[in-house]
């Protein structure tokens, strides 16, 4: 097949995987085959807290709800109903939004009737979207922490146990502060092992909850790679390779994945996890998935017949706007720019120079990342 088919191939299996974890469709789902449970109050927080949040109203269109989401992810739809409050914040380094994000969670939960019911819709990207800080500790002092980690290449375990152990909301302390009746907790991880207790920091963890309280995770990277491979064999590919191991340096990562294609019988290969990066003083632009897919293509030079799509679920990467690179034998053809466009983590530059980089705007999901390449 062509390398454009390839892409078009790439395009119809990701966005497949990424329509199965919808946080629309998988809260809706959730609720229909969960035991009888009406709430009197919905909070949704993370990158996919709109989706989740319809799901929820989808079948309870009426109960009050606040929406803590990133930046520009809020559409006309959810940001005009009455019944609903949306706060958007900053993502990945808090700001004064998130904060009051937090301490509007705090105080919601603080306010509920004691024969109430809570339902707790939590996604990827929480824990920056939604702080409460203890006393003595400044949003500068946050955001230079936050920043720290991030630039080290710390993982998301390493990072959110870091914030468990400082915020007032998260490792179960915004469930402690309800006093109701009931609280039910539906979560989209975006971490590997899909504990509750790491994704958003712990947030929905029920460990600390002085009332009827339990969770359930609605959506992970492991059912998004099972439908990847359900639409590749829709397509009259064969799979060869699906697994999640995408949890180490982009570095590391690069020449692995880009070692086992030029090799690989031609099929379809999917990776899945979250992958670090160690960023410079002053990085450029891109993310973890742009500079996964433009340091691998440099394997794919003259290999015209592999085509690699790497990219977040939630649709950003990193700071940026893009999911992340699609790339072929032709990506890394300017060597030294590709290069130097790596070592500055200016990835995403270079990627849209060279016209690969790969743009979705928010999916209303989250559950880590994706690479996918096809071998003809």
């Amino acid at each position: 097949m062509s390398s454009n088919q390839r892409k078009q191939n790439l395009l119809t299996i990701w966005q497949a995987a990424v329509s199965a974890v919808s946080g629309e469709q998988s809260v809706e789902r959730a609720i229909i085959n969960d035991t009888e449970f009406k709430p009197d109050q919905i909070i949704a927080v993370g990158k996919a807290a709109v989706g989740m949040c319809r799901g929820a109203l989808n079948r309870y269109p009426d109960c009050k709800a606040l929406v803590v989401t990133k930046y520009d992810h809020a559409d006309e739809d959810i940001l005009g109903r009455a019944n609903v409050q949306v706060i958007e914040s900053a993502h990945p380094i808090p700001d004064q939004q998130s904060l009051d994000a937090g301490n509007a969670m705090l105080d919601c939960v603080g306010k509920l009737a004691s024969d109430s019911r809570l339902l707790l819709l939590v996604s990827g990207g929480a824990s920056a979207l939604a702080e409460a800080l203890p006393d003595g500790m400044s949003l500068a002092d946050l955001q230079a922490l936050t920043d720290e980690m991030i630039s080290t290449g710390k993982t998301i375990g390493e990072i959110n146990s870091k914030r468990k152990q400082m915020s007032q909301i998260k490792d179960g302390k915004l469930l402690a502060a309800f006093a109701g009746a009931e609280a039910r907790v539906y979560a989209i991880s975006d971490v590997e092992g899909d504990s509750i207790s790491t994704i958003g920091s712990g947030i929905g963890d029920c460990h600390r909850a002085r009332v009827a309280a339990r969770s359930s995770i609605v959506a992970s990277n492991q059912i998004a790679r099972e439908q990847a491979v359900e639409a590749a064999e829709n397509l009259g590919l064969t799979v060869k390779q699906n697994e999640e191991s995408l949890y180490h340096d982009v570095f590391k990562l690069a020449p692995v994945i880009g070692g086992e294609l030029i090799v690989a019988e031609p099929g379809v290969y999917i990776w899945g996890g979250e992958p670090t990066v160690i960023l410079p003083e002053r990085p450029g632009r891109g993310g973890r998935n742009q500079a996964l897919a433009l340091a691998t293509s440099e394997y794919l030079l003259g290999k015209d017949n592999i085509t690699l799509l790497v990219a977040g679920t939630d649709g950003s990467d990193g700071p940026t706007t893009a999911a992340g690179g699609l790339v072929d034998a032709n990506t890394f053809a300017d060597r030294n720019d590709a290069r130097t466009a790596l070592k500055r983590a200016d990835a995403g530059t270079y990627l849209e120079q060279h016209h690969s980089l790969f743009v979705t705007g928010p999916t209303n999901t989250n559950v880590m990342d994706l690479a996918i390449a096809i071998v003809d």
